[in-house]
Order: structure tokens, then C-alpha cells, then sequence
């Protein structure tokens, strides 16, 4: 233990004593939740629309003013042709292009049916299907108002109505931030466990000590638990700091068991301490522990379910995700924090951690065990 004790001792110098490495303790989780958590977001706020209104008709006019009354919609023009409404699509000056064709109103009177035609930016794919089912819901009231108002209908429910109540759970405010906060928290766990692990122990290959501990009588499981430990503490530091400013900034909840939060993101960090340190034992220098550190969390991250459901992917892609530590960790964050899960609901998650933890930390002393 005493061997251990010193170890830690050193580490803990060396990492107060570096000058990046304390701003980057707390600048990477006040920024990454002041900034991210903001602006990776799907909620639609603003549709600019162009309407080309061929009818100038009452019926037309009322259509306008639908759109027009909804907040996120803005009604920038009105353009007497198609042309002009596709140029400003093009330009980007416009989202979606709503074309009302000649004759409209005279055509609901006599036919009692007309055709319109949207036209969607459909470049962001999510976007787009946003902007279509919301302007059918718009469409759809407009021709119930028509169709109340022309043939005199004062209500068209049916005596004998079937209420349906909405009700939303685990988010019931529908609030995106509190879906993106954990999964921003996933990532900065990651990052400090992998980056500066793998960078802290490339740096002594680099300045010369690691030869000088080499050749001393220290064991390798206290070289591994003396590099492992110090960044465990800080990433777990972190994550409560993160906690902290997600809560007091966007007021997420904590449904769950903090203990078994922390619980679980210890044995997280296990694992992905483990590939950082495997990853130094490969790379000679720092440069080198970023590019392969970058490529792991790169596929990690965006195939660990922050911004697309993970149920969505190919197949193959769900099968990969079974060597995804970010995968389960993202869903342990968001199940604990917003569901109130407990560890039984979480069996699956905590096994599959155990697994990878055991794989990547044996990869490490292995790895450090060959190159020493």
C-alpha cells in the first residue's frame, strides 16, 4: 500500500503541476454543458416559409394567417411565382415553399376538394419530416374550419367522443436539453478517462521518467492502479461538476440513486481508463494518443445513441454497439436520471460494462507488460 500511496503522491503532482491539465478539468464540463447541450438540439424553433399565392382569395388569405399565427412559423414573403419561392430555397433563405394554385376557393365550392403543394428543404432529413407533420396538423384544421364554416356545421365531434388525454413520461415538458444533458455527460466521462490517461503516461515516455520507473522494483499492478486511480477520482469529479451545472442551469432532474449513478460510472471508467492506457502503450507520442483516442470516440459517440436512437441503426450497427462502452453508459445515465431506474432494471448494462472493463483493462497490462 505504501508503494501505492507514493505513486499516487507523484501522480497528483504531476498533474497539479501541469498547466493544461487543471483547465482542462474544469473548462472541458462548463463549457461542454454551457455550449453543447444548447446547440445539439433537433426542437424546431424557426420555419421560414415563402408562400406563392396564385388564388388571392379569403379562402388563401386564412391559410396564410394559420402559418403566420404559429411562433415558429415566419411567413417572410409572399412572391407572385413559383420560380421566386425555389430561388430562395436554393439561396437558403427559405425552409419550405407553399404553393396555393389558382382558383382555389371557387374550386372547395364546387368540387369541395383542391390540391396545394408544400415544398421542403429536405437536406437535414429530421427537419424536413418536422416541417411536413406540422404543416398537416396546420392543413388539416384549416379544412375542418372550412368545412364547419361552408356547410354550416357548428361542431363536427361526434356526440358519443372518445377523449384522449396526452400524457408524457420521464419528460413530460418534452425538453430536449434534458435528453441531450446525460448524454453530454457520457462524453465528458469519456474524454477525461481516455484522454488524459492515455496522454499522462505517452508524456513520460516522452520527457524520460517512464525508463527511470521501469527499472525500479515497483510491481505492475501498482504502476496500472497508480496511473488508473488519479484520473478515475477526476473524471468522477467532473461528473459531479456536470451534474451540477446541468441541474442548476437546465434544472434536469435526478429521478434515480446518485450512489448508483456514481456506482455505475465507476465501473464505466474502469473500462475506458483501461483503452486509454492501452492506447499509450501503442502510441510514442502525444499527437498519436490524440488522432487514436479521436478515432475511437468518434465511432463510440455517434453510434452510442446521443443524437440518433440506437433502434434505428442497421442491424449490424446494433450488433457493434454490443463493444460500445459509450452505448450502455449513455443509457444507464438517461434510465437513472429521468426514469428513476434501479440496478436490477440495469442487469444487462452492468454486465456487459463488467465484460468490457475486464477486456480492455487486460489489453493494457498485456499490452504494458510486452513493450517494457
Amino acid at each position: 500500500m505504501k508503494t501505492i500511496k507514493y505513486l499516487l503522491q507523484k501522480e497528483f503532482l504531476q498533474i497539479f503541476r501541469n498547466k493544461t491539465m487543471l483547465p482542462m478539468i474544469i473548462g472541458v464540463p462548463l463549457m461542454q454543458m454551457l455550449i453543447l447541450v444548447f446547440a445539439a438540439t433537433y426542437d424546431l424553433k424557426k420555419i421560414d416559409m415563402v408562400v406563392v399565392d396564385y388564388d388571392l382569395s379569403s379562402a388563401s388569405r386564412e391559410l396564410i394567417a394559420k402559418f403566420d399565427g404559429i411562433p415558429f412559423y415566419n411567413v417572410t414573403s409572399i412572391v407572385p411565382d413559383e420560380q421566386f419561392g425555389e430561388e430562395m430555397m436554393l439561396t437558403d433563405e427559405a425552409d419550405a415553399v407553399l404553393v396555393i394554385p389558382a382558383n382555389m376557393e371557387r374550386e372547395l365550392v364546387r368540387e369541395n376538394e383542391q390540391k396545394l403543394q408544400l415544398l421542403v428543404n429536405a437536406i437535414d432529413g429530421n427537419t424536413a419530416q418536422l416541417i411536413y407533420s406540422y404543416s398537416a396538423r396546420i392543413f388539416g384544421g384549416f379544412n375542418q374550419n372550412l368545412i364547419a364554416e361552408w356547410r354550416g356545421i357548428p361542431n363536427l365531434t361526434p356526440p358519443n367522443e372518445i377523449k384522449i388525454t396526452e400524457s408524457y413520461w420521464f419528460n413530460n415538458e418534452l425538453d430536449y436539453k434534458w435528453y441531450m444533458a446525460p448524454g453530454i455527460l457520457a462524453i465528458l466521462v469519456t474524454i477525461i478517462g481516455m484522454f488524459m490517461s492515455g496522454m499522462n503516461l505517452v508524456r513520460e515516455k516522452e520527457i524520460g521518467t517512464i525508463e527511470q520507473l521501469n527499472v525500479t522494483p515497483i510491481r505492475k499492478h501498482h504502476f496500472i492502479i497508480g496511473k488508473l486511480v488519479p484520473f478515475w477520482i477526476i473524471a468522477l469529479f467532473d461528473l459531479a461538476f456536470g451534474l451540477f451545472i446541468a441541474w442548476l442551469v437546465f434544472n434536469l432532474p435526478v429521478v434515480g440513486s446518485l450512489w448508483l449513478l456514481f456506482g455505475f460510472a465507476g465501473l464505466y471508467l474502469l473500462g475506458v481508463l483501461g483503452l486509454g492506457l492501452f492506447i499509450s502503450t501503442v502510441a510514442d507520442t502525444q499527437q498519436q494518443v490524440m488522432f487514436i483516442s479521436f478515432f475511437f470516440m468518434m465511432i463510440f459517440i455517434l453510434m452510442g445513441g446521443i443524437f440518433t436512437p440506437v433502434e434505428s441503426m442497421p442491424e449490424w450497427a446494433q450488433t457493434f454497439n454490443h463493444l460500445n462502452p459509450i452505448y450502455y453508459f449513455m443509457k444507464i445515465m438517461r434510465n437513472i436520471l429521468l426514469k428513476g431506474s434501479g440496478f436490477f432494471d440495469l442487469l444487462e448494462e452492468f454486465f456487459s460494462l463488467v465484460v468490457l472493463g475486464i477486456i480492455f483493462l487486460s489489453l493494457a497490462i498485456w499490452r504494458y507488460r510486452k513493450t517494457t
